[in-house]
């Protein structure tokens, strides 16, 4: 099994690469960063709407984590029933040219078919290489 990023950047000191994406690192942190960027300030709710399939104890381990990194503000308001909304500090808002530019390349380049996802090769779209989850890859 792989290590998380975040143990990695040890081995790599003084790439700004991997240590930005020691930040990013989780599951779900990149689409939560890319729906705070599109939609703006979303309550919890909201985000568990946009990401279906996420539990609520990820999403609230994600959105923490993204807290405790300073990318992401929590705002909670004394009312029943309990609202809380999430937002971009200035620091992720500085993330938006980089993500939006993750969302043109996977425009381009990414396919899905049949449940699985492809790259394709810009000077050749009918090559494909079949993208494989890290598991599969370190299994091999």
């Amino acid at each position: 099994m792989s290590r998380p990023r975040a143990k990695l950047t040890n081995n790599f000191p003084g790439c700004p690469v991997e240590s930005t994406l020691s930040f990013l690192d989780g599951k779900w942190k990149g689409v939560i960063l890319y729906h705070l960027i599109t939609s703006g300030t979303l309550r919890f709710s909201e985000l568990q709407r946009k990401l279906q399939s996420i539990t609520q104890r990820m999403l609230t381990k994600q959105l923490r984590e993204l807290e405790e990194s300073g990318i992401v503000t929590r705002t909670v308001f004394p009312v029943v029933p309990p609202r809380v909304d999430y937002s971009l500090t200035p620091l992720g808002l500085s993330l938006e040219p980089v993500i939006l530019a993750l969302e043109q390349w996977g425009q381009r380049h990414v396919v899905c078919r049949n449940g699985a996802k492809y790259a394709v090769a810009p000077d050749d779209p009918s090559k494909e290489v079949e993208l494989k989850r890290a598991e599969q890859l370190t299994a091999a």
